[in-house]
């Protein structure tokens, strides 16, 4: 490859990839072109400004393409279902209901954080919120608190779950590219996930649903929360099928831990379950079971519900495809080598750098999920030429700054907007400002706990 304005190599290989992020964040931000297709496009731009041939080229997006959905899409598969059968059999209504019951009036924006993170567990945010939104509408005419109130530690919730928690599976991208041990960055996330959480969910929706009055259309309350009442499964069971992945992954890790060398069948047993993919599996079926057979669904209903679910993740999983593409036309073409020898020799506090990018693509494209999926790609390569990383801080960091200003380019931002019916400039006070608090006080969080890690 030819170098450019007498820059060294190195230089010029980064110049190429600004050259393909900018076309890949214009393309999406400014002329709305599909994500998947931008992507690989700016695949094959930037193999080719990097001297690769174009043989070569193609060859290193169906490998990145391939090799990231091979883990990702039954991840993605499988936790869709599992949410569609807390939807169907009611178990979402359930666990909300409990949980307000226990908490009472006075402390029910407690009760919303804890239903959406374990909602947000198997789901990707935008089902998430079209699972809670009825209930955050039941909950606020029946305690007569602010809607904003409800609701902000909902989506609090399902956030924190979507940037930061395994088995979701934005955070299991960046586990994948870069290594890191499942179990340790699962306890990690919760060390560090939960006070922001409460941070940017209860504290602040108490805090923003005094000054900003969001008031949803009557025709809109009634399309969601006036729902017949129907028999709800019970609370113990429903908690147990959607903790059961996480319960086994943990399972998994510990074995892993006690016995590194697996030396009995016991350890082989316990990490085969704990394996994400069989976890998930395992929970799904007990689904069919729990949330399915036992709430007298036939197995025609659930075979439904599962093609149902299935159709509209078709595009979360080309996009995460797409970004694995790119990340592996960046390591194959050396531009990966090059940011590490770049980021290296400026002694850039790695976690640092890998919030940063995230967050850089995330302001500028608008998904959590492209942020997430190319910025793995950028970091990897850093974090292997940097000995002593904290792999699954790290990833943390990446999904921590995956979820920073959400703004107009997002398609969370406007569903937030819509569904409480607020002003662009209230949406920014609100939604955008509690993305914010969780992105930063997550980066704050992982610092300080990298000291002692």
């Amino acid at each position: 490859m030819n170098t450019l304005l007498g820059m060294s190599h190195s230089a010029t290989l980064i110049v190429w990839t600004l050259v393909a992020i900018a076309f890949l964040i214009v393309f999406i931000s400014t002329f709305k072109w599909n994500p998947f297709v931008t992507l690989l496009l700016s695949c094959i731009l930037l193999g080719l400004l990097a001297g690769m041939k174009p043989g070569d080229t193609v060859t290193s997006i169906t490998k990145g393409l391939g090799g990231t959905l091979g883990t990702i899409a039954i991840v993605i598969g499988l936790g869709t279902m599992l949410g569609k059968m807390m939807a169907e059999s009611g178990g979402a209504e359930r666990i909300a209901t409990t949980l307000i019951e226990r908490f009472g009036d006075r402390r029910v924006h407690w009760a919303m954080l804890i239903v959406g993170i374990l909602v947000g567990i198997p789901v990707f945010f935008e089902v998430g919120v079209i699972l809670l939104i009825p209930i955050v509408f039941i909950v606020a005419r029946k305690t007569k608190l602010p809607y904003l109130t409800i609701g902000i530690p909902v989506l609090a919730g399902l956030s924190t779950v979507h940037g930061l928690v395994p088995p979701h599976p934005a955070p299991m991208i960046a586990i994948d590219a870069y290594q890191a041990n499942l179990g340790a960055t699962i306890l990690y996330s919760l060390v560090i996930g939960i006070p922001v959480a409460i941070l940017a969910g209860p504290i602040f929706g108490r805090y923003i649903g005094k000054r900003i009055v969001a008031q949803p259309t009557e025709e809109l309350i009634g399309q969601f929360a006036m729902k017949e009442e129907r028999s709800l499964p019970g609370f113990g069971i429903t908690l147990l099928t959607i903790l059961l992945p996480v319960i086994l992954m943990l399972i998994g890790s510990v074995a892993s831990i006690a016995d590194p060398d697996a030396a009995s069948g016991w350890t082989r047993f316990a990490e085969f379950i704990g394996n994400e993919v069989i976890a998930l599996l395992i929970a799904v079926v007990f689904s069919f079971f729990s949330l399915g057979y036992a709430r007298g669904f036939n197995k025609e209903q659930i075979s439904k519900f599962m093609s149902e679910c299935l159709a509209p993740i078709a595009g979360i999983v080309l996009i995460i495809g797409g970004g694995g593409a790119f990340k592996q036309v960046l390591i194959d073409s050396g531009v990966g080598a090059a940011i590490a020898d770049l980021a290296t020799s400026a002694n850039i506090n790695v976690l640092l750098f890998a919030w940063f990018v995230a967050a850089l693509i995330r302001v500028a494209t608008g998904s959590a999920t492209v942020a997430m999926t190319t910025s793995a790609g950028i970091v990897a390569p850093v974090l292997a030429a940097t000995p002593g990383a904290n792999l699954e801080l790290a990833v943390l960091a990446t999904g921590a700054g995956s979820l920073v200003l959400s703004h107009v380019n997002d398609a969370g931002f406007w569903m937030v907007k819509e569904f409480f019916h607020m002003t662009v400039p209230q949406t920014l006070k609100s939604w955008t400002v509690m993305e914010t608090l969780l992105s930063v006080a997550g980066l704050v969080l992982i610092m300080i706990v990298s000291i002692f890690a």
